[in-house]
């Protein structure tokens, strides 16, 4: 392959990832501005987002942080909700070209995301490693610059828009949640359950030794039970 080819499979990838970028800077700039209104230097906060580019697994883990929590406890959390994207660096390490080196297919796993995902996903036939590169470098600076602009501007935004920041974030979470649960009743009943589960642990007694970030770990694993219980996937035998 030419370097005029390498150039364009690069750049096809980098266009294709702008629109994940540009999605990505307003919740980066929430998890910025919240991270550091709450006691994160300005460098960490940056630093968690060049080092993780997880949304979810980063407010979560950032949370357990503020609240003093253990190393144990903030690993074993950020696993279990970041474990879909081991899945779907296997499910692309098919896509990827044969000959794509073991070092750079470690990298292009670090830049995984969901929406990064979907698009390699709808790519016809094999991906090379250049426009992979290219497809998660956008999403990953602009998650960077998304952070960086909400930590600086902490110190000069009144403190009250952190406040609905964090109601605008539980209602981007239960936007994602409501349509697939509208449309399954497997995944409204695993909803249901985590609800309940978290609501169980949190309100009865009982179970006040416990606390948020195993709350996390033991919703999510009983309510994942409770769905490959009632709701088993059917092998594909054809």
């Amino acid at each position: 392959m030419n370097n005029a080819s390498n150039r364009s499979d690069f750049r096809d990838g980098f266009f294709k990832g702008l629109p994940i970028a540009l999605g990505y800077i307003p919740v980066s700039f929430t998890f910025g501005f919240m991270a550091v209104s709450n006691g994160l230097p300005v460098w960490m906060t940056v630093l968690i987002s060049m080092s993780n580019l997880t949304s979810s697994g980063q407010f979560a883990g950032t949370n357990l942080i503020l609240a003093g929590a253990g190393y144990l406890e903030i690993t074993i959390t950020t696993f279990i909700i970041n474990i879909r994207y081991m899945l779907m660096s296997l499910a692309l390490s098919q896509k990827l070209e044969p000959a794509v080196r073991l070092a750079d297919r470690l990298i292009l796993a670090f830049g995984i995301t969901d929406e990064t995902f979907a698009v390699s996903s709808m790519e016809n036939g094999t991906i090379s490693k250049r426009f992979f590169y290219g497809l998660i470098s956008a999403p990953y600076f602009g998650w960077a610059l998304g952070t960086f602009a909400g930590a600086t501007a902490s110190g000069v935004l009144p403190k009250e828009l952190g406040g609905a920041m964090g109601i605008a974030l539980y209602a981007m979470f239960i936007a994602l949640i409501i349509p697939p649960a509208a449309k399954s009743r497997p995944v409204l009943t695993v909803v249901l359950a985590a609800v309940a589960i978290s609501c169980i642990i949190r309100y009865i007694p009982f179970f006040s030794f416990i606390s948020t970030g195993f709350r996390v770990i033991l919703a999510t694993l009983g309510a994942a039970a409770l769905g490959a219980l009632f709701f088993p996937q059917e092998e594909d035998v054809s």
